[in-house]
């Protein structure tokens, strides 16, 4: 499983429409609007590293409204609850 955090500078008037779009996605879980630098923080959980540039340079790019994208990958998780387990059930 890998797992990336992608934060998005929005248009100010498309931060709703790209949040609700990136949350249709496949591969985006999850998709946060936030305050800060960045209107919205994305996380992305896919198989592989091909899926994960599908899913960012592909899908997330083809979306009207997003100004500016930064990906980190996620090296290690580290929470109270076995979340790889969780999400990869039904994977093999």
């Amino acid at each position: 499983m890998v797992n990336a955090i992608v934060l998005l500078n929005v248009e100010r008037d498309k931060v709703n429409e790209v949040a609700e779009k990136l949350a249709e996605t496949q591969g985006v879980s999850e998709v946060y609007s936030v305050a800060g630098r960045y209107d919205l923080v994305a996380i992305v959980r896919v198989k592989s590293n091909e899926e994960l540039a599908d899913t960012v340079t592909s899908h997330m790019r083809n979306l009207k409204g997003i100004l500016k994208t930064e990906t980190m990958l996620a090296f290690r998780t580290y929470s109270r609850h076995d979340l790889e387990r969780v999400f990869s059930i039904g994977a093999e």
